[in-house]
């Protein structure tokens, strides 16, 4: 089947899902396959829960005495919430295609080409989805904006994400994560961005991308699809790699400290973040809801991107006042009489030494470091350990707990421990009273259970 064929399928039945456990009636179900999963063994299934379509790269049986060899489920053996279904009905409703995945991003492509309005494309090592959902805030406070869901940022992710957009948006924002060069390519070739945002590039995913320089490259790949396409870039000022890494790109918008349409400082920290504007807004200070003062470019650019678009200065205010993050991501939560910072979305050189920076200048007489390791370091892992580990001796805290990873191959005078829930049971037993208490850690050590029940 032909992708307009298909899309005409979409039209009448625009919502897509991947997993049964999710699936609603009415839903077209792509068979995606991974390591360690087979959408096509569950296609009848969804078809048995009312789904559609199901879109399959394997050929399914659905009639004969057993299962097929990739383990299909015989249709004798299926029973509908609508009483018996013919082996006709479900081989009219399932659509085989040569890759499922790369179908579904072809879908994605052809949705994005029928609308004529901003695609605003974010990357970067840090702060992409607080940046996201802040320009998300900004924006759909004036316009009808959609955007990444949650953290919906890769190769099944974005697809998804344009193909959960209506006919009546006016504005979109599709964030981008990567790990390995050529994946932010990738992305462009079926979000078509208009306008782009790097927010930094950082010591994130080295061994995937090869180092800093491969970081900056893969990251870089936004500006390429941009500077080839005539579209614009918004560039944060104080950053001087930005600079080159956005050459030749012919239009663009920056914001920073001094330089650029919307201009701002640090006003204070204690413990939200508050920013003084200076240039570009008709307001003279935002008091957000975050923590810590390297969210500024993330505020920077969300206000940049309303005023360009032309968002009154009030609904900026507002819009970034109310945004309060969750999903563990600088969440400030006070429990008992502790402030506690859970930042536990995810962790690397750049975001760890910008954490614990921010945190030694809280004014408090007791702080207390919980880290998780960091991932995906490959070869530098354990020297950024290292390099985290002299930073942390260089300021004074009230204690110190370092989990699992290469922090266990490091001398240190600090308290270690294996895993997340050893963490939970040394932080229950010391009955903390009146402290600040930073948690942070690579996704994969769920640092958010040191403070769960």
């Amino acid at each position: 089947m032909q992708i307009p064929e298909l899309y005409k399928i979409y039209l009448t039945h625009p919502s897509i899902q991947t997993d049964t456990r999710k699936l609603k009636k009415g839903d077209l179900f792509f068979a995606l396959k991974g390591p360690n999963f087979n959408g096509n063994l569950f296609a009848l299934q969804a078809l048995e829960q009312g789904a559609a379509y199901a879109i399959v790269d394997e050929i399914i049986e659905v009639d004969g005495s057993s299962k097929s060899d990739n383990g299909a489920v015989n249709v004798d053996e299926v029973k509908t919430t609508e009483g018996d279904e013919t082996v006709t009905d479900f081989k009219s409703r399932i659509i085989l295609v040569d890759d499922a995945l790369a179908t579904l991003q072809a879908l994605a492509k052809y949705h994005r080409q029928q609308f004529k309005i901003p695609f605003i494309a974010i990357t970067g090592s840090n702060g992409k989805t607080t940046s996201k959902e802040l320009i998300y805030a900004v924006l759909s406070s004036h316009f009808k904006t959609y955007t990444t869901q949650g953290n919906l940022n890769n190769h099944i992710g974005v697809p998804l994400t344009i193909l959960s957009i209506p006919v009546d948006a006016e504005m979109a924002v599709i964030e981008m994560g990567a790990n390995h060069q050529k994946e932010i390519e990738s992305y462009c070739a079926y979000t078509l961005p208009t306008h782009g945002v790097i927010t930094n590039c950082g010591k994130a995913h080295l061994e995937g991308f090869g180092g800093i320089e491969g970081v900056r490259k893969g990251k870089g790949e936004l500006y390429d699809f941009i500077r080839a396409n005539n579209g614009l870039a918004f560039v944060y000022a104080d950053y001087d790699y930005l600079q080159p890494m956005s050459a030749g790109i012919q239009q663009k918008v920056f914001y920073g400290e001094t330089q650029g349409l919307v201009q701002g400082k640090v006003l204070s920290n204690e413990p939200f973040l508050e920013v003084a504007i200076t240039e570009g807004l008709t307001i003279d200070r935002i008091h957000s809801q975050l923590v810590g003062d390297y969210n500024l470019p993330n505020i920077l650019c969300a206000a940049t991107i309303g005023k360009f678009f032309g968002v009154p200065d009030s609904k900026i205010k507002s819009a970034i006042e109310a945004y309060a993050p969750s999903n563990s991501r600088s969440q400030l939560i006070v429990k008992e009489s502790n402030h506690i910072i859970l930042d536990a979305y995810n962790a690397n050189p750049t975001s760890m030494k910008a954490a614990i920076e921010n945190f030694a200048h809280i004014q408090s007489e007791k702080k207390i470091l919980m880290l998780g390791a960091m991932m995906e370091m490959g070869e530098a892992s354990l020297e950024e350990h290292k390099n985290l580990v002299s930073l942390i001796k260089s300021y004074q805290w009230e204690a110190v707990v370092l989990v699992g990873g290469d922090f266990k191959h490091i001398d240190h005078p600090f308290v270690y421990l294996d895993n997340a829930l050893q963490a939970r049971d040394w932080f229950n037993q010391q009955h903390f009273e009146n402290a600040y208490i930073l948690i942070k850690g690579s996704r994969s050590f769920k640092m958010e259970s040191v403070i769960s029940q």
